[in-house]
């Protein structure tokens, strides 16, 4: 399949029906997050009051999506304890769960007999995958995009066993 990647808002803008994320690394290194990590490592996070202040074209996107009738599900697979980043990303989830999507944690220590992906993904309407390449210290290295059947099968039964085993937002303490 051709690698020219079409930015995220496109591929969520033309799924239809369901929009799955796996996230399986412990530590992310994205540039655009590195002003909010820092200030909420300063102890000041953006309340979710303070919508203005948060909210994104991503977070616009995903509304869009689910105004739509698309289901956006997050499921998280992490080390505990949990590392520093993911504390923050725990609290941070809010501007998630108020774009729309159904979030949930997945301890890795409950994965051992799971087939899991060696990559964080996005699986659109169970037909497209959009996998995300990172270094070893988190820094985002590229996407790469995959609709073999087989492989998008694959990566849909990993991500619907890892949400099976996954405790939702609201129940999941840090």
């Amino acid at each position: 399949m051709s690698q020219t990647v079409p930015p995220f808002a496109d591929l969520l803008a033309g799924c239809a029906s369901t929009a799955f994320h796996l996230e399986t690394r412990d530590v992310y290194g994205i540039d655009a997050e590195d002003d909010d990590f820092a200030a909420w490592k300063a102890g000041r996070l953006v309340g979710p009051a303070d919508r203005s202040a948060w909210w994104t074209p991503f977070h616009a996107s995903v509304a869009d999506a689910v105004s739509r009738g698309v289901e956006i599900r997050r499921a998280r697979v992490v080390s505990e304890p949990v590392s520093e980043y993911i504390r923050y990303e725990y609290a941070c989830t809010y501007r998630n769960v108020e774009a729309g999507e159904d979030v949930r944690w997945l301890p890795r220590s409950l994965t051992s007999d799971l087939l899991l992906p060696g990559n964080d993904l996005w699986i659109f309407d169970g037909r497209l995958v959009r996998f995300g390449l990172f270094a070893g210290d988190g820094q985002f290295v590229s996407h790469v995009l995959e609709d073999s059947t087989h492989v998008v099968k694959q990566c849909a039964d990993a991500f619907q066993a890892a949400w099976d085993r996954a405790t939702p937002h609201a129940a999941y303490e840090v």
